[in-house]
């Protein structure tokens, strides 16, 4: 008898053992997890170089810029930078938006009937040296958002081409174009428009890829 309680806690203890291990891992593989970009604020993100395998646009030096508050044009940003090379920056308020949608929407709201400029983390460097700006950004209240305004004011675009892109919660791209080319004063080609579910859509980059191949530089 003595022999089978012995046995027994030598089970016991190595089940234990066991557990801990696994915890472990699995607290590992957590902290490796991406976490979920719908609602969430984000941080200011440093310029990323990458040479441009977009014949279109050899010999120019290429920005993409954009503005994302759930993720969405982060995500077509990225893909946008990996097709056309250049420097790639986050427009980032100093002050996060609420990750809340509804609060977020009142505090735009509130924003474009005081026509605000929120302060912005983002600073580009060198902003002159860019041929061809691709800006991104949500339509919020069927309007540019604030900081992306602020964006525009910050420099001189004069000389420039503008390629706009976009996504939206199913109103439409509206007139953010027209807004783009009145603010920039720029010569802005035609924009990229996706509704929020194309975003996240696998036929996504075949989309940008087939807007990429019209536009005419």
């Amino acid at each position: 008898m003595k022999l089978n309680v012995r046995y027994a806690m030598k089970w016991v203890v190595t089940l234990c053992v066991l557990s801990l291990l696994l915890v472990g891992l699995a607290g590992c593989s957590n902290r490796n997890a991406e976490p979920p970009a719908q609602n969430a604020p984000v941080a200011a993100s440093a310029s990323q170089t990458k040479t441009s395998s977009f014949d279109k646009l050899q010999g120019k030096k290429v920005l993409v810029a954009y503005f994302s508050w759930s993720g969405d044009n982060r995500k077509v940003a990225q893909y946008i930078h990996s097709k056309v090379g250049g420097d790639l920056v986050e427009i980032v308020p100093v002050k996060a938006y609420p990750t809340n949608y509804g609060e977020c929407t009142d505090v735009a709201k509130q924003e474009l009937a005081d026509k605000a400029r929120p302060s912005l983390k983002t600073k580009v460097d060198n902003f002159k040296q860019y041929d061809v700006v691709f800006l991104g950004q949500p339509v919020w209240w069927g309007k540019l958002p604030m900081p992306v305004y602020t964006f525009i004011e910050s420099y001189d675009w004069t000389g420039k081409t503008v390629v706009p892109f976009m996504s939206h919660g199913g109103g439409g791209a509206y007139k953010l174009d027209d807004e783009i080319r009145t603010a920039t004063k720029a010569k802005t080609l035609s924009m990229l428009v996706l509704a929020s579910a194309e975003t996240k859509n696998a036929d996504m980059p075949k989309t940008v890829d087939a807007w990429l191949q019209k536009l005419a530089f």
